[in-house]
């Protein structure tokens, strides 16, 4: 069903769009509040919570472990079986319990800390990760027809800043001490300041809970009666339209894209503080302001792309372009000369540009190969193949960061590879545009 458009209530997707995007700025925030202080976790002397690098990259790569293994794909058929408002509430809870689950964790430490941070941040993870299906999916109904890239790159831009947030609040909670060992006060203080944000993220969703059923609510006379069963008949999901998602070609590519892509920024952020710092020669604090580049960039920048891929489409080649864009980011953080930070910053410039052409041009891509009825299965898919792809590479990236013979050259080398092909998967995809123009993949959305 889409939200029907009027002169007169058209504040009324914005003001969905508002609420929409707060639990995310939580779930990006809480994803990655060790991101800018990972080197915490470089000794397990440093902190009285006694993890590793390996157990810190463990950590991190439990966020996709239920995804992966099934979590997204019911989750996402869920999504379409129930509809959003009752299959979205479901998530976000359990976003709001795992992290909660991650907070005692850390404030209460000891030699399970790790196995019930662990648990915690996969069912946080299962639940950012079907609460961002069920954003993007309600996104897609209420804009459609209008400005939905415009609307993703919003949503996109406003999650970032929970990132940015991140990166730049957490050096500040946890001050660097040389020979300071950190208490489980101090580590957890990060994950306190989420669960706040998580606290407002619950509100706001259910008052979106409430907006939707009530937008969705209208009246029936008898002569549109037969028309409605009809088309409700025709349009409603069946568990065999997975099998359909699975066939389409358009969807693997999309999703071979999407875990290429994301795998070398996502994974970077998780381990930022521990490249930048030793390849830069710089303290955590300016870590955190140079990593923290990619979401600021994203909120200026994922908005307007977006208005670009909506007024005049081309959306493929953007994301060529983006691919790019971070394998030069990548290739400056692998060979750059060492201890000079300008080569940095330049690399965050790239990557950020990169962040906000790929996601402005992919999203709304996925309501063009796919019938409405399977969009939030098909959502789910994406995220599914996704968080294979960063589970994998963020628990690589752990230990190669852990091993002494490897480093932050050798965990770059690693990036550089996933960007080349995620380039070559553009190009393929903008070959696909090219051979089938009745997807209008190319074309703009309004």
């Amino acid at each position: 069903m889409t939200v029907p458009q009027s002169k007169r209530h058209a504040w009324l997707p914005w003001a969905a769009l508002a609420c929409l995007v707060v639990p995310m700025f939580a779930s990006y925030y809480f994803d990655d509040m060790f991101s800018s202080i990972s080197y915490l976790f470089e000794n397990p002397s440093l902190t009285a919570l006694g993890w590793d690098s390996a157990g810190y990259g463990l950590y991190a790569s439990g966020y996709s472990v239920l995804c992966v293994f099934g979590g997204l794909v019911i989750g996402g058929i869920l999504l379409d079986k129930w509809g959003v408002r009752v299959s979205g509430s479901v998530f976000v809870g359990m976003m709001v319990l795992g992290a909660g689950m991650v907070t005692l964790a850390l404030l209460g430490g000891g030699p399970s800390s790790l196995s019930w941070a662990y648990a915690g941040v996969m069912l946080f993870g299962l639940g950012s990760e079907i609460a961002g299906t069920a954003v993007t999916r309600s996104i897609a109904k209420w804009f459609k027809g209008g400005p939905m890239a415009l609307a993703m790159g919003l949503q996109l831009a406003i999650a970032r800043l929970g990132t940015a947030f991140a990166l730049v609040l957490s050096p500040r909670l946890v001050q660097q001490m040389s020979g300071h060992v950190y208490t489980l006060a101090e580590t957890a203080r990060p994950a306190l300041v989420g669960m706040g944000l998580m606290a407002a993220g619950l509100i706001l969703w259910a008052i979106f809970v409430a907006l939707d059923a009530k937008a969705s609510a209208k009246p029936t006379t008898p002569s549109v009666i037969s028309s409605e069963v009809e088309k409700s008949n025709e349009d409603e999901f069946r568990f065999k339209d997975v099998l359909g998602v699975l066939g389409n070609r358009n969807f693997w590519i999309l999703g071979l894209l999407c875990v290429l892509f994301y795998s070398s920024i996502i994974a970077f952020k998780k381990f930022a503080g521990a490249i930048l710092i030793p390849r830069f020669d710089i303290p955590a604090q300016a870590a955190g302001w140079m990593v923290s580049m990619l979401p600021f960039s994203t909120v200026i920048f994922a908005p307007l792309f977006g208005m670009l891929v909506d007024k005049a489409g081309r959306g493929t080649r953007w994301m060529v372009l983006g691919a790019v864009l971070a394998l030069i980011a990548h290739l400056l953080l692998a060979f750059a000369p060492q201890g000079v930070p300008f080569w940095g910053y330049l690399a965050m410039v790239f990557l950020g540009f990169g962040y906000s052409l790929v996601p402005a041009a992919l999203w709304p891509s996925v309501p063009k190969i796919v019938p409405d009825k399977v969009l939030g299965t098909t959502f789910a898919l994406i995220y599914w193949v996704q968080n294979l792809g960063l589970m994998s590479f963020k628990w690589i990236a752990g230990i190669i960061l852990g091993d002494s013979a490897g480093g932050p050259v050798s965990v770059e080398l690693m990036f550089v590879g996933l960007c080349v092909l995620a380039l070559l998967t553009a190009l393929v995809f903008a070959a696909t545009s090219r051979r089938h123009p009745e997807l209008r993949l190319d074309a703009p959305n309004s």
